[in-house]
């Protein structure tokens, strides 16, 4: 019994001497000895986050559109920072000290003990500067990253620009972005975000006291390497794409150019246009402010976002359903005394043309022509009405691609407009019918596509009833992924023997005599097309062509639009061949070349908006209100 109490004590005492050395240790070493303290003042552990480099973005030959080039960001960590030299800083990376305190602010606000960022992209010289001063200013750092480059400066709004994220861009990417980082907010680098951003990597870095890194801890063991985003291959040929811009400096409107057999968009033009280059680096943010007071709406992408009555070049179409419901054939007979009357509607035509057929009526650009077409169709015997019989030709009209997205892989397309018979009859009651809606027959009236949806119009004829959903992007990566969906056809519901006299009809309007679209002729290739002149109720007309080239075989399919230009013949039909002539042959010959300086010279703009004048009595109380804050002026005065 007395061995187990002295046990129990000697156990006891053991635990006493362990914990009275470690105690005394830990005493020596906090109080006695500086050797540890040293060293955790000395060796500071940091976080480094390594940025991966954004995915490059090729033309469908691989030139390069988009690239990367090194920047760095000055960080700091607010409770690390030591009195220094703060004009000497500001002088470094040039910013005022009214910059410096609102940066430091800023910082201090996110966190007192984690890194954030204080001026971000700093050039390459201004790095070389700072490095080697650094050790001047406790608690701040550089941390690399890269930024976009742009080699020709085209194709913005194709292409789209990064910018920092927003609270709301964290909050929605489950932990993948921190403050500080960057995020496609437009364009294709909106579109594939996910693809190109890559992966974030981590360095664990040592600084010593004088804030100069001493290597990676455990020698990078528990580092992480950035993995770069993946590289994308574009369906945009920057041939073509740049001599669009070109064509269509100051002017305001649109060009696509689509391949019929891939969907893949050739040229994409939006103008006015602005320089990607603009939308990088620190004056990103006063550059943008300088691009949204453009009048003339230099950020709106025209080619998916913009409403075009699209005119004549909606005849094709409605002759393709008339053909394909039986209503006429190639050989049906309308006389065209230069109008066409219904009730007390009539719709002017640009010719009288007498007893016409499919293929000169399309040539001609007939209206009376498209007319009867339309009244055939919504007066069919197997509708019980004609309300009916509307809601049945609208369906078959958006087979097309009308009135509904196309699913570009762009965000912020815009759908069109086309209404169905619930819409009339709201706005009319019941008393409608195909002669109120007539306009429709000509693409004017309730009626709006944008130039994508006209070019992919051209698409499906060129291949003569179907359609591939357009697209930018060819392939995503190494492993040059295609998506399904740019592999499916769209078919149009018009059978691919009803084409060939269309088709006749678009070449014979810009290769016969007495087509509405000789300027867009070229030498050697049978180009088929359609002019049109869309009416601007804010203006004076647009411009508008759409065809396809060769014939045989479609290579290309275009739509231009130019606003404000006036007959479809002068404007639009002459750039569409020179953008096919480009596209086909490489060049364009000696003998067009005065033709297409000439009209890259031309300006056409619209009328900037007159400041409002005010009215007399608008002017009186201004007056009264001014001569009442002078009469406040005089008695504060007086007080004083």
């Amino acid at each position: 019994m007395d061995n187990l109490f002295n046990r129990k004590y000697i156990v006891q005492g053991l635990f006493i001497v362990v914990s009275l050395i470690l105690l005394g240790t830990l005493f020596y070493i906090q109080v006695f000895s500086d050797k540890y303290f040293l060293s955790a003042e000395s060796n500071v552990l940091r976080k480094l986050y390594t940025f991966p480099a954004r995915g490059v973005i090729l033309d469908r030959n691989e030139k390069i559109l988009v690239q990367n080039e090194p920047v760095y960001d000055l960080m700091v960590i607010p409770n690390d920072v030591k009195e220094f030299d703060t004009l000497a800083l500001c002088g470094i990376i040039g910013i005022d000290t009214i910059k410096f305190k609102k940066n430091f602010k800023k910082a201090l606000n996110q966190s007192r003990y984690q890194p954030s960022i204080f001026e971000k992209q700093l050039s390459v010289s201004i790095y070389q500067s700072l490095s080697e001063k650094l050790y001047r200013f406790p608690g701040f750092f550089v941390q690399s990253r890269t930024i976009r480059q742009y080699p020709d400066s085209i194709a913005g709004h194709f292409l789209g620009y990064i910018k920092e994220v927003s609270p709301t861009d964290i909050e929605r990417s489950e932990g993948y972005y921190r403050p500080g980082d960057y995020i496609g907010k437009t364009g294709v680098e909106k579109a594939y975000e996910t693809a190109l951003r890559g992966e974030r990597g981590v360095v664990n870095m040592l600084y010593d006291a004088h804030n100069v890194p001493k290597g990676s801890y455990a020698e990078g063991k528990f580092d992480t390497s950035a993995v770069s985003g993946e590289q994308l291959i574009s369906s945009l040929d920057v041939r073509i794409q740049k001599l669009g811009e070109e064509l269509l400096k100051n002017k305001v409107g649109s060009i696509v150019a689509i391949e019929p057999a891939t969907g893949e968009i050739l040229a994409f033009v939006s103008s006015p246009g602005y320089d990607p280059n603009l939308m990088v680096g620190r004056q990103q943010g006063n550059n943008y402010m300088d691009l949204l007071k453009n009048p003339n709406r230099v950020l709106n992408i025209r080619p998916i976002q913009g409403y075009y009555s699209p005119g004549s070049s909606f005849k094709p179409l409605d002759a393709l359903i008339g053909l394909q419901e039986g209503v006429i054939d190639e050989n049906t007979t309308f006389n065209c005394p230069g109008y066409f009357r219904v009730g007390n509607h009539t719709t002017k035509c640009e010719h009288v043309d007498g007893n016409i057929a499919l293929r000169r009526g399309l040539a001609r650009s007939c209206n009376t022509y498209a007319c009867y077409v339309f009244q055939k169709l919504l007066t069919q015997r197997k509708f019980k009405n004609q309300k009916i019989a509307y809601d049945y030709w609208q369906k078959k009209v958006k087979l097309w691609g009308l009135g509904d997205t196309l699913g570009i892989d762009l965000p912020g397309e815009r759908k069109g407009r086309l209404y169905d018979a619930s819409y009339y009859s709201k706005k009319y009651s019941k008393y409608w019918g195909y002669s109120t809606v007539i306009s429709l027959a000509i693409g004017q009236g309730e009626m709006d596509a944008t130039p994508l949806q006209m070019a992919n119009i051209m698409a499906a004829i060129a291949n003569k009833g179907y359609y591939i959903k357009p697209h930018l992007v060819k392939s995503i990566g190494k492993d040059h992924v295609i998506r399904k969906e740019y592999l499916k056809k769209n078919y149009v519901g018009v059978d691919a023997a009803h084409f060939g006299p269309v088709i006749d009809g678009m070449q014979e309007a810009v290769n016969s005599p007495w087509g509405t679209a000789l300027a867009s002729r070229i030498d050697g290739i049978i180009m088929c097309g359609k002019t049109g002149t869309v009416q601007n109720p804010r203006g004076k007309n647009h411009s508008v062509f759409i065809g396809f080239a060769p014939r045989d075989n479609p290579k290309i399919a275009i739509a231009v639009i130019v606003e404000n230009a006036g007959y479809g013949g002068t404007y639009a039909a002459p750039i569409a061949s020179y953008i096919t002539e480009k596209y086909l042959k490489d060049s364009i010959p000696p003998n067009r070349r005065g033709g297409v300086e000439w009209m890259k010279k031309q300006v056409i703009l619209p009328a900037l908006p007159k400041p409002k004048v005010k009215t007399k009595a608008a002017l009186i109380d201004s007056a009264k209100k001014a001569d009442s804050l002078k009469k406040a002026l005089m008695l504060l005065n007086q007080k004083k």
